[in-house]
């Protein structure tokens, strides 16, 4: 990613909203995974900190629901307001702010109930994602597929901003890069990353034991899950080189599923020699936000595509799971049962899975 990608104007427009704002409100997707996590609170400790101390600024982070246990220990995480569980703090926030910070999403839906919030509330909102097609809501965007990670264009925004350092804002900026590329494995294969890496690290990230934080600290019951889905569920597909685990809320139930205790299943089937394609579904409850959208059906199915190499999965996600992502890693949801879920995928994905 080239310093093309921040125009001077679009810098200047947002360190103009942010001097002039007093309340600024910091808010990000539904379900926050890491790079959710790590986008908001990098940007939460640069606000806090260098803007707070110069401008006297009031900062806050709003997700919509609860984050996955195994980032309970990122730096600022007790601050973070959950609007499921305080709703009544989370609307006063909102009500109150002047400026609306979004980081990585495109459509105010991905945010659930805080996205009509967000959209009701006439103040300036600056957008800093990485997913494709990013919805019209923002007075300014910095929205660049080109970027594994919303963390990277955050931390891109603040060295354009600042010459600010802190570890702590460092690392959690890391955090949502090493996971959103699977610890650097997906969407990661270009230098300039890595030199954002670097400047991290001299911030005193300490990179060994972020991972230790994330990837080792799950519970039994997550790894009995993982064997089960493993042993139990995978289904392989020689022909396209393919993959397919898809779990109901029964079995979710059984294993006692917890925000987090899927991460990175999707990723398992890959580590097998001839498979490049990896799909992993999880049944999961309709929201009330999302019950317009679902019709009649009584369940949500949720879904996760991964791939190897110059074999892109998101225009097959976008195309029949009203989602879609990044060529090697890509998401989607499908509104009816477990059972059609599986089928609309065997109908399409040798459409989709190339062959060679």
């Amino acid at each position: 990613m080239q310093n093309e990608y921040f125009p001077a104007e679009k810098i200047a427009a947002i360190r103009e909203l942010l001097l002039r704002a007093t309340h600024i409100v910091i808010v990000t997707h539904m379900s926050p995974d890491g790079d959710a996590m790590g986008s908001a609170l990098g940007m939460w400790h640069f606000l806090n900190g260098k803007w707070k101390m110069e401008n006297g600024k009031s900062v806050a982070v709003v997700v919509p629901n609860r984050f996955p246990a195994f980032f309970n220990w990122m730096p600022g995480v007790e601050n973070v307001v959950i609007y499921d569980e305080q709703r009544a703090e989370a609307d006063r926030l909102i009500e109150e702010a002047d400026l609306l910070v979004c980081t990585d999403f495109n459509d105010p839906k991905r945010i659930g109930q805080v996205g009509n919030l967000l959209l009701q509330k006439a103040c300036p909102k600056v957008l800093i994602d990485h997913h494709l097609f990013p919805a019209d809501f923002a007075d300014v965007t910095l929205s660049y597929p080109e970027s594994p990670s919303a963390s990277e264009l955050v931390c891109k925004l603040i060295r354009s901003l600042s010459d600010y350092t802190d570890r702590e804002m460092a690392t959690c900026l890391y955090t949502g890069m090493m996971t959103d590329t699977g610890n650097f494995s997906f969407n990661s294969n270009y230098p300039e990353m890595y030199e954002t890496v670097a400047s991290l690290v001299r911030m005193g990230v300490d990179k060994d034991a972020v991972y230790n934080a994330v990837f080792n600290a799950h519970s039994a019951d997550r790894m009995r899950l993982v064997g089960y889905s493993l042993y139990q569920k995978m289904r392989l597909f020689p022909e396209r080189h393919a993959s397919l685990i898809a779990l109901s809320r029964k079995e979710l139930y059984r294993f006692h599923f917890q925000p987090g205790d899927a991460e990175g299943i999707v990723n398992m089937p890959l580590q097998i020699s001839d498979v490049y394609y990896s799909c992993f579904m999880r049944e999961d409850k309709i929201e009330p936000h999302e019950r317009e959208r679902a019709g009649d059906a009584k369940s949500k199915i949720k879904i996760s595509f991964r791939s190897q190499g110059d074999r892109p999965v998101n225009r097959f996600a976008s195309d029949f799971f009203h989602g879609g992502g990044h060529a090697n890693a890509a998401g989607g949801e499908f509104f009816g049962t477990l059972e059609e879920a599986v089928q609309c995928f065997l109908d399409h994905y040798p459409d989709y899975f190339l062959s060679m």
